[in-house]
């Protein structure tokens, strides 16, 4: 794939130590990074866009750091187009998930735009997640379900799910509770 080669040249070439040991500071167990700014990695996504779900695959198999938030965030770009196919990705991405940036990324730009007309599967996903034994997927739950802060209606549905969380052992599903908690309306 051209984008790919060329995406993965970009990064390549703009990597650098100091930015390697920022994310490892950042994101303490980001196993593969090349050692790129977000800021640069910002710049990828609107010229990459056009690869498609193909594209998002391939970024993400590759299992490094900027190439899944690229992947997550190009996602965001074009979930709108086959909000079905995005979400099946987002499924499957799902099992790979290992740090707080990615998971992150991808529970809230990866999905916002299809938040609304997806509510009724997003929720469905995050009642599911939130009792996985895996605690990335039970951030994932909590992380996705700040895309509706500011549905008043959904507020009994969201909190009866973020109860399940109360008793949380893991402290990175302990913050995204806390942060869901604080970012719905009073």
């Amino acid at each position: 794939m051209e984008q790919l080669a060329k995406i993965r040249k970009f990064l390549k070439e703009n990597s650098s130590s100091k930015a390697k040991e920022s994310w490892r500071r950042f994101v303490s167990n980001s196993e593969k990074c090349y050692g790129v700014y977000l800021a640069k990695v910002n710049k990828l996504v609107p010229k990459y866009s056009s690869g498609g779900f193909k594209l998002l695959a391939e970024l993400w198999k590759s299992g490094y750091l900027e190439e899944r938030i690229l992947a997550a965030k190009i996602l965001g770009r074009i979930c709108k187009k086959d909000p079905e196919r995005a979400l099946k990705l987002v499924r499957r991405f799902l099992n790979d998930i290992s740090n707080w940036a990615v998971c992150d990324t991808l529970a809230t730009q990866g999905i916002r735009e299809i938040a609304k007309i997806k509510q009724r599967e997003i929720l469905k996903l995050a009642r599911e997640l939130i009792k996985s034994a895996n605690p990335w997927k039970r951030r994932f739950a909590l992380v996705m379900l700040t895309n509706f802060k500011k549905e008043k209606a959904l507020r009994e549905e969201i909190e009866k799910i973020a109860k399940q969380a109360e008793n949380e052992k893991e402290e990175i599903v302990k913050k995204a509770a806390k942060w869901l908690k604080r970012s719905l309306p009073q």
